[in-house]
């Protein structure tokens, strides 16, 4: 019964190691990943009973599964890794401190004026049930976005926001991006979220939307071609859009 020793380091330890579990739980909860985060701590509970009651068999088969399955786990999370750590370095750099230590680039904004031109055409958009896929850049470049897409590099305008997705225009598939005041590219491709959470009237704009939000700081407005319904999706959260000034309120935050 050595194995039920128990002492104010093991509760610290436990309080540890069931943080840790709770954080990751929260953080790709609504993913695919939750199944397979599930059934990994499963096998890790067995491997410490087996340990703990010296069935030496399974304890070292089950170490040498998770071992061996460790290279695979980072496979398999990869984007919810790389997810994770874009949020901790975005929390860290909102931090004074850290801003000051490594003179982080401030967060880009869009003049007032500019702003009511990608409402009015939102707006209209919207009436009209035309699909729309809009990302207004932050801090993050997105470079990586922009290289997909074609670049254009004009002013932005109600009417050119409207013509670009125009259902006949070679460049209304895709994401427009816009930056520095600048449509800066149009027809760009954007990773598709893997979150189970999301309504089931949300279709591919939304879910690459949903997708891009996740991974950066960017805002990404949606026009929904079904429904015509306007979304804004920033970070994690999905904000429905029912009045103009809302929307302008929404690209009007600034992060500096």
């Amino acid at each position: 019964m050595e194995f039920l020793h128990f002492t104010l380091v093991d509760l610290v330890d436990i309080i540890l190691v069931a943080a840790v579990i709770y954080l990751v739980f929260r953080w790709i909860r609504g993913s695919s990943a939750i199944n397979i985060f599930i059934a990994i701590i499963i096998l890790f509970i067995v491997r410490v009973v087996a340990t703990a009651m010296n069935m030496k068999m399974v304890s070292a088969m089950l170490g040498t599964i998770l071992d061996v399955g460790a290279i695979a786990i980072i496979v398999i999370f990869q984007p919810e890794i790389r997810r994770f750590l874009n949020n901790i370095g975005r929390t860290a750099g909102q931090n004074n401190v850290m801003k000051k230590f490594f003179r982080r680039q401030q967060a880009e904004g869009l003049d007032s004026g500019l702003i009511s031109e990608i409402v009015l055409a939102v707006e209209q958009m919207a009436a009209n049930k035309t699909g729309a896929l809009i990302v207004v850049r932050r801090r993050d470049n997105l470079q990586s976005i922009i290289a997909t897409g074609d670049l254009v590099d004009a002013r932005v305008s109600q009417r050119l926001v409207m013509n670009i997705f125009f259902k006949n225009s070679p460049l209304h598939d895709g994401a427009m991006v816009i930056g520095g005041n600048r449509i800066i590219a149009a027809r760009c491709t954007l990773p598709l979220t893997d979150r189970l959470d999301l309504p089931a009237s949300f279709g591919m704009r939304h879910k690459a939307a949903v997708g891009l939000a996740e991974q950066c700081d960017a805002d990404v407005v949606v026009v929904s071609e079904e429904t015509g319904e306007i979304s804004l999706m920033q970070g994690s959260t999905v904000t429905r859009i029912d009045s103009s000034n809302l929307l302008k309120l929404k690209l009007q935050r600034n992060d500096e």
